[in-house]
C-alpha cells in the first residue's frame, strides 16, 4: 500500500526553496543603507511582533518553563543570531552570489555532521549526491571562484564560516532533540524575540555610523520583506519540514536557493543565463535526486 502524499510537507519544502532564494537579494538591498546588525535586529523584531499578535489572537501565548526556554535560546543563538545575523554582515562586503555559493556548503556539512552524531547512516549515495549538487553550484560561479582569494572578502568569508557552523549545529541539535512540539509559532516567537535583543546589543556595539536619516525606504521595505517572509513564513515551513524528513534533505534545498537567486538576477537585473547555468541546474537536480532516492523508496510499504 502506498502512503498518502504529504501535500503540506511538499508545500513547506517548496517555500523554503523559493522564498529563501529571494532573501539574498533582500539582504543585499537592506544593507545598502542600514548597518547589517540593525537589519538583522529589526528583521527579527518585526517577526517576533507579528508572531506575538498571532499568538495573542489564538490565545496560544504561554510560558512552558525554563527547560523549554533554554532550548529556544540555543536554537536562536545558533540559527538566527549566528547563521542569519552573520550572513547579513557578510553581505555588506561580498556579493550575494558568492554568499549563496558558500552557503551551499550547508547540505554537505549537515550530512557529515548527522553521520558523525548517528542521526544518519553513512551512505555513498548520500555523499555522492551532495557532492554532485555542490559541484553544480560551484559550476555556476566557476568564473568567479578566484574572488575567494581576494583580501577584500576575507572578513565576509570569515562571517559566513561562522554562519554555516551555526546553521549546521542548530539543524543537528533541532533534529537530535526533537520534542515533537505542536507550537511552532510559539517556538519561533521566543527564538526571534531573544535574537532581536541580542542583535540590537551587537548593533549598538559594532555599528560605526548609525545615521538613521540615511536609511532609504528601499532598504526598509527589504527589511520588512525579510521579516514577514524570510523569517516568520519560511522558518515556520523549515521547522515543519525538519520534523518530517532528515536534516540533510531539508538543508539540500539551499542548492535551489542559489538557482532562484540567479533567476531573480536575470528577471530583475537583466543578467544573462548562460549554458553554464543550465548545465549547473541539471547537476543540482541530479544531486538532489541521488541524495533522496533511498528515502523515496521507503515510502512504499506492503
Amino acid at each position: 500500500m502506498t502512503q498518502k502524499t504529504d501535500l503540506k510537507l511538499i508545500g513547506a519544502l517548496l517555500a523554503v526553496a523559493v522564498v529563501w532564494g529571494t532573501t539574498y537579494l533582500g539582504i543585499r538591498v537592506a544593507v545598502e543603507t542600514i548597518p547589517p546588525w540593525f537589519v538583522a535586529a529589526m528583521r527579527q523584531s518585526l517577526a517576533s511582533l507579528l508572531l506575538l499578535i498571532i499568538l495573542i489572537r489564538k490565545k496560544d501565548l504561554i510560558w512552558k518553563g525554563w527547560p523549554y526556554f533554554r532550548r529556544q535560546m540555543v536554537l536562536s543563538t545558533l540559527m538566527i543570531v549566528m547563521a542569519n545575523g552573520m550572513t547579513t554582515v557578510a553581505e555588506q562586503t561580498i556579493p550575494s552570489g558568492l554568499t549563496s555559493l558558500l552557503n551551499a556548503l550547508n547540505p554537505l556539512v549537515v550530512f557529515i555532521a548527522c553521520v558523525l552524531v548517528g542521526l544518519q547512516k553513512p551512505s555513498w549515495r548520500g555523499f555522492l549526491g551532495v557532492i554532485i549538487g555542490f559541484l553544480g553550484v560551484a559550476f555556476i560561479f566557476r568564473e568567479g571562484i578566484s574572488e575567494l582569494l581576494d583580501p577584500n572578502y576575507k572578513t565576509g568569508i570569515m562571517f559566513l564560516c561562522f554562519a554555516i557552523s551555526g546553521w549546521t549545529i542548530g539543524t543537528v541539535y533541532a533534529k537530535k532533540n526533537n520534542h515533537k512540539s505542536d507550537h511552532i509559532f510559539l517556538d519561533l516567537f521566543y527564538q526571534f524575540a531573544f535574537s532581536a535583543i541580542v542583535q540590537f546589543i551587537l548593533a549598538f556595539m559594532f555599528s560605526d555610523d548609525i545615521a538613521v536619516g540615511n536609511w532609504s525606504s528601499r532598504s526598509l521595505i527589504a527589511v520588512a520583506y525579510l521579516a514577514v517572509f524570510g523569517s516568520v513564513f519560511t522558518f515556520f515551513c523549515y521547522h515543519y519540514a525538519l520534523k518530517r524528513v532528515t536534516a540533510t534533505e531539508v538543508s539540500i534545498l539551499t542548492y535551489f536557493n542559489t538557482v532562484i537567486a540567479l533567476f531573480l538576477g536575470w528577471l530583475i537585473l537583466d543578467e544573462v543565463i548562460t549554458i553554464d547555468i543550465l548545465i549547473a541546474t541539471v547537476l543540482i537536480i541530479l544531486g538532489v535526486f541521488i541524495t533522496n532516492y533511498k528515502k523515496q523508496k521507503t515510502k512504499v510499504s506492503l
